[in-house]
């Protein structure tokens, strides 16, 4: 079972991911960190190096191979833009179950002001480029989502608790011990 979560940049999903797995007993795996791993450098450096392009072709053969993970139950986090790619939406949705973490413009703004990692965001004006960021991916986020989480205000345990619930109720999960338990005990 592979779970993937997918977003614009700053919506969580290495956060949401890392404690979904710790909670559910899964491997978590972020996609952006494996690219590093691979390439030597980081992701930032390599956009400047040898431009878009070349990062999405190695982003879309390591999407591959992580949506055919098989060693157990993973929790995926993949990179923001991974979804552009058309090849990468079809693995996504029939190989994982895809969980979007929905963000707005502004909220993911107020996270990333002072990032200066994400290469799409050093621009002169950031907020211009996560509401183009928005309008371009959302649609995308949406057609290879299984299901969509707001990540608005919640912690991250409650959007960790969200997703589990979820999951639960349509039988991706078996129900947590918790939930058998009486009220009195």
């Amino acid at each position: 079972m592979v779970i993937s979560l997918v977003g614009l940049p700053g919506g969580g999903k290495s956060t949401v991911g890392r404690q979904l797995a710790k909670r559910i007993g899964a491997r978590f795996l972020d996609s952006d960190a494996v690219l590093e791993e691979r390439i030597g450098m980081p992701i930032r450096s390599y956009f400047e190096q040898f431009g878009e392009t070349s990062f999405r072709d190695l982003e879309q053969r390591v999407i591959d191979e992580l949506t055919q993970y098989a060693d157990g139950p993973l929790i995926m986090a993949t990179g923001g833009g991974a979804v552009l790619r058309p090849v990468n939406r079809e693995h996504l949705r029939d190989r994982t179950t895809v969980i979007y973490l929905r963000s707005s413009p502004d909220e993911l703004f107020r996270r990333l002001r002072h990032d200066t990692q994400r290469p799409l965001l050093q621009v002169a004006d950031p907020l211009a480029k996560l509401r183009e960021l928005y309008d371009q991916r959302h649609p995308l986020y949406e057609e290879v989502a299984h299901y969509t989480v707001d990540t608005g205000r919640p912690t991250v345990a409650t959007l960790v608790n969200m997703i589990i619930m979820q999951l639960e109720v349509e039988g991706k999960l078996p129900p947590s011990p918790m939930a058998d338990r009486p009220a009195s005990a």
